[in-house]
């Protein structure tokens, strides 16, 4: 399992990272399998969200309740969790000071720690009042229960926003990201190009933009082709993509799911990539791409079969 030091903070982290959306309905024996498997594979950095489950921190709580973490095995693990989510009553945002710390405690209570290693903002709260934010960063911060902080889903200039009052480094931002979904990518291969949808530019070049800040990318739904409308891996829908990939699976000796990993953490931005799968085989199945060195033709060839122009 590759490592490297996130930028921002005293922490050394894989570029793989087990998400946990989907474990409210599993058994302790579930959980426990599952964290366990990564762990073996050196995925030891876990990914919640105080909205994740039936009810609020709800994957949370199922997850302290499974695996009974004693001090010195939470030390262990990079534990991260997101705010802003307000489901109750909503959807909508909410990233005042008094929901952002109500949500931590809440957190730290149903995960049954002292502190998270990382809080992220959950997607962008269009009502944002960077001050709040930036107060409650610093209370929680010297509280010592956040020990670093970034966002979802955002734009650079939403980013600068923060930035301008925020203190503390944004540390990542995490981003949907699959080969079929990569329209933060592909707007730049094909920049300038008259007529082609796919050199709009709808971000103003986010990856850029957190390479040139030490901002880590974190890719979720690596395996979605869209907006959660299934996976592209042996979908008849892409033909051509699984072709290419079950090649490259061959040549290396991998499951597909290391390729569709491998696309990811290939590029320079030094990127993680969030599982959300609740199977621990393909969590297995995917950590074997985390340092997998695709070549710069087999990237650019697995980017055109999932059907991006390469001018």
């Amino acid at each position: 399992m590759k490592t490297f030091p996130l930028p921002g903070t005293d922490m050394v982290v894989p570029n793989v990272v087990l998400g946990l959306m989907r474990i409210q309905d599993k058994t302790d024996d579930e959980v426990r399998t599952l964290v366990s498997t990564a762990r073996d594979c050196g995925i030891t950095f876990l990914d919640h969200a105080d909205v994740y489950g039936s009810s609020l921190h709800g994957c949370e709580r199922r997850f302290a309740e499974a695996l009974k973490l004693t001090s010195s095995e939470r030390e262990q693990f990079v534990i991260q969790s997101k705010a802003g989510i307000v489901a109750k009553d909503g959807p909508y945002f909410d990233f005042s000071y008094e929901h952002i710390v109500e949500s931590v405690h809440g957190s730290l209570e149903a995960l049954g720690t002292d502190y998270l290693d990382i809080l992220l903002l959950h997607r962008p709260d269009a009502l944002v009042e960077p001050e709040e934010v930036a107060r409650a960063f610093d209370e929680l911060s010297a509280a010592g229960k956040v020990r670093a902080f970034g966002v979802s889903n955002q734009t650079p200039r939403q980013i600068d926003l923060l930035r301008r009052y925020v203190t503390q480094p944004i540390v990542a931002n995490q981003l949907q990201l699959s080969i079929t979904h990569a329209p933060v990518i592909a707007q730049g291969v094909a920049a300038n190009m008259q007529g082609l949808d796919q050199s709009i530019v709808r971000d103003d070049g986010i990856v850029d933009y957190c390479r040139l800040n030490d901002i880590t990318v974190q890719a979720w739904s690596p395996f979605q082709a869209g907006f959660f409308d299934g996976p592209f891996l042996g979908s008849d829908r892409y033909p051509e993509l699984n072709t290419v990939v079950d090649r490259l699976a061959h040549k290396y000796g991998v499951p597909a799911e290391a390729i569709a990993v491998a696309w990811i953490t290939r590029h320079p931005a030094q990127m993680q990539v969030v599982l959300g799968t609740t199977t621990p085989k393909r969590v297995a199945a995917a950590a074997q791409g985390s340092d997998l060195p695709l070549t710069r033709a087999e990237w650019y060839e697995l980017f055109r079969a999932a059907g991006y122009t390469v001018p």
